[in-house]
Order: structure tokens, then sequence, then C-alpha cells
């Protein structure tokens, strides 16, 4: 096991909650449940020490069920939950998760919603401004349309302690790249947001190589630095197109040209400052 590896995106899941609309029967591989036991292994292979549990379903009984997970799982550093930020009380909501053991963020489901402009409401606002106040960290699951919108969030809250999930989701070999990667430079250069190095291989339209990530990889790594960018799994999604394993591999490719320290701050010490793991 590496010291200090940390995956800082991961997923269970147990269907008969029934709360997890997006999980249907036509994705196959994800189709079951996926608990620590099937993960164990994997981050033992891998040589991964700690994970971040991050939220599958809209509801803060999932939270509750993640969290109560944690709790009796060594491997789990924290938990990265959803709350209602529509809820008259949210402010209220998110200040009590603020201090639930093993919860170190949350994150709404900002890719599913019909409005782009949603993280723009000023119905949410208020939730927002308590994320702010009490430095609970914003995972931020979006795709290239909400980028601009995800810019003017952070312009309005410098203080947010915010993430972009998955690197906000580029159609990686499905067309043009220049709007994401200029939308997403402008967030890494105008506003303190990391960025996860994850999710990738699922968003590639055809061949999911090393070859065909590393342009984009290359501008992460250009745009956030090596000292703002996590890395994760997304497990067990990234089954949809790679094991595990094949996924660290193509990981450890692409971060190749780093040097010793760089590479063990994307590899888990960045998950751990950003989550303040160790606070």
């Amino acid at each position: 096991m590496t010291p200090g590896s940390i995956d800082a995106h991961q997923h269970f899941w147990a269907l008969a909650r029934g709360d997890y609309g997006w999980l249907t029967p036509d994705l196959r591989p994800l189709y079951r449940d996926h608990g620590p036991d099937d993960l164990t292994p994997l981050l033992d292979a891998c040589g991964v020490e700690r994970t971040i549990l991050v939220q599958a379903a809209p509801t803060e009984d999932e939270t509750r069920f993640l969290v109560s997970l944690a709790r009796d799982e060594p491997r789990v550093a924290g938990v990265v939950g959803w709350v209602d930020f529509e809820a008259p009380d949210a402010p209220a909501r998110i200040e009590t998760l603020a201090t639930t053991p093993r919860v170190v963020g949350v994150r709404p489901m900002i890719q599913d919603l019909p409005d782009v402009g949603w993280m723009l409401s000023p119905r949410v606002a208020p939730a927002f401004d308590a994320l702010e106040a009490c430095g609970l960290p914003f995972d931020a699951l979006v795709k290239p349309p909400h980028l601009e919108n995800l810019l003017a969030l952070l312009e309005r809250h410098p203080r947010l302690r915010c993430v972009v999930d998955h690197a906000g989701k580029p159609a990686i070999g499905g067309g043009d790249l220049r709007a994401w990667s200029d939308a997403i430079a402008r967030i890494a250069a105008e506003t303190d947001a990391w960025c996860k190095l994850s999710g990738l291989v699922t968003e590639c339209a055809g061949d999911a190589s090393t070859d065909v990530l590393r342009p984009v990889a290359d501008h992460l790594l250009a745009s956030f630095g090596p000292d703002r960018l996590l890395w994760g799994s997304d497990w067990p999604v990234v089954l949809l197109r790679a094991s595990y394993g094949e996924w660290r591999e193509i990981t450890l490719d692409l971060l190749a040209g780093l040097d010793d320290a760089s590479r063990a701050a994307v590899l888990g010490g960045n998950a751990a400052r950003f989550y303040r793991l160790d606070v």
C-alpha cells in the first residue's frame, strides 16, 4: 500500500434503497450492489490507502446511509453527501452536515438538472452562502455547458471551496474541445477551484487509451498545476469502460512526467489537503 494514496472519488450503493433514479438495468456492469467488500481488494491491488465516498442519489437518506457505512469502514476517509439546496432551511441543513463526523463535502447533482443556470438562481443562493460561511467543500458535478455559470458562481462566492468533478466531463474524441478547454482554463486561472482527474474514460466517445486521454490530462496539469488536481477512480462507474486497475495504470502513465512529489500530491496529498482529512 502506498502511504498517503487516496482515491478522491468512489461510490457505494444498494439497489434495494430505491433512490438511484439514473441507475437502470441497461447499465449492466453497474446494476447490482457495490460495497466495501467489492472495493477493498481493488484498493489493495493498486496500493490505495483511503477513499472519499461520494453520493450517488439526490436524497439525504442516502447521505445518512453513506455516513453509516463510513463509520464501519476504516478505508473511507470522508463522505461527500447531498442536501436539498432549495429547501427553506437549507443553510441549517448544511451547517448540520458540516459538523457531522466523516462528512467532508456536499454535491448537488447539477448535471441532471434541466436548468443550466440553476446554480445562479436566487433560490439556492442562501445554500451557497452557508457553504462558504462554514467552509464545507462543494463538489461541482457539471458538464461543459455549465462551466461559464460555474465561473460566475465562484466569482460571487470567492471563499467557496470548490472541486470540479470529472474535469467538467469533456466530450473526449467526440468533437471540438476548445470551449471546454477555454472555460476550464479560466476557472483554474481566475478562481481557487480544484479539479478531479477522474471520470475521463467514461467520457471517451471511442478508444479510452492513454494517447487519447493525454491531451486532456496535460491541459488539466497546465491549468491547475499538480497542486490542485485530485485523482479519483469514479468506481464503480468506471467499469463501463475500464477496470479499477486499468484506469489506475492509465493515470500513472499520464503522470509519468511529474516528479515524485507532484505525482504523490495528485495521487493523494491534494485530496487530504482539499478535504482537510488530517485536521
